[in-house]
């Protein structure tokens, strides 16, 4: 078994009853406002995704356009290309009627035939990139097409989200106002000790009562002079299997009596 000291949490300021009383009232109140969570339940991670995915189809639409207009500049570049090498070969040929030799001659039969490759890797840098704009318009469609249902999806997923939480937003608004006051009202290392405990608590419990005579979190027994020292108030104690904090069922109803 654990030493005492490992299952007590020092505190301070108001009494250890109040403590207790307060660290239970927000536990009540936070799992009352994981509730209305709950409630909404894959919708915020579904509204999430869909949001990524629209963004995602966004990019590949721009991507797929910025290529589209590269491949339209190369082909109107090796157009020009084209045109300048037609232009040359005509010159050239109207040249080698005036030619003085065959040293002449062969210097522009070879400029002519160079002019015609350039016009041959022009013709297949346009073909290239005109199959290039073919697969990229193809690609843009079909990413503007699920775009559009994914944006109504979102969309309808949205207005669901939003109905949901208007429909639970005073309440909401209510329960954390009333966690910040009581926050207010626990110590900050306490405090710091109840988030960490909540927060690695599966259900988000950290102050749980003892029931039937184990813990209320992880339902290990309590011995019985463990659940004395619970029902005392005299000091803070915790689940030596789970360390959640122990309270006893009647914490709250004595204080609720009092306060009528």
């Amino acid at each position: 078994m654990a030493t005492t000291q490992k299952n007590v949490v020092e505190t301070k300021d108001l009494s250890v009853e109040e403590k207790l009383r307060a660290l239970y009232r927000l536990q009540k109140v936070l799992t009352a406002i994981d509730k209305i969570r709950v409630t909404r339940g894959e919708l915020p991670l579904e509204v999430q995704d869909l949001e990524d995915e629209v963004a995602g189809l966004q990019t590949r639409i721009a991507k797929c356009s910025n290529d589209i207009k590269i491949n339209n500049q190369e082909i109107a570049a090796n157009k020009i290309k084209m045109h300048d090498a037609q232009e040359m070969i005509a010159k050239k040929e109207e040249a080698s009627h005036n030619v003085a030799n065959n040293r002449e001659y062969d210097a522009i039969s070879k400029e002519i035939e160079y002019q015609k490759l350039e016009i041959e890797l022009a013709e297949k840098k346009i073909h290239n990139a005109t199959n290039e704009i073919n697969l990229k318009t193809q690609e843009k469609e079909t990413a503007e097409a699920k775009l559009e249902e994914r944006k109504h999806d979102l969309e309808h997923k949205k207005a669901e989200l939003n109905e949901i939480i208007e429909e639970t937003r005073s309440e909401e608004e209510k329960l954390i106002k009333e966690a910040k006051g009581l926050e207010s009202l626990i110590e900050e290392r306490l405090l710091t000790a109840f988030k960490r405990i909540r927060k690695n608590a599966r259900n988000g419990l950290a102050v749980v009562t003892v029931d039937r005579n184990a813990c209320g979190g992880c339902f290990n027994k309590i011995p019985p002079q463990r659940q004395l020292d619970i029902k005392m108030r005299k000091k803070i104690i915790v689940c030596e299997y789970c360390g959640r904090i122990l309270v006893d069922e009647a914490i709250l109803d004595e204080k609720t009596k009092t306060d009528e």
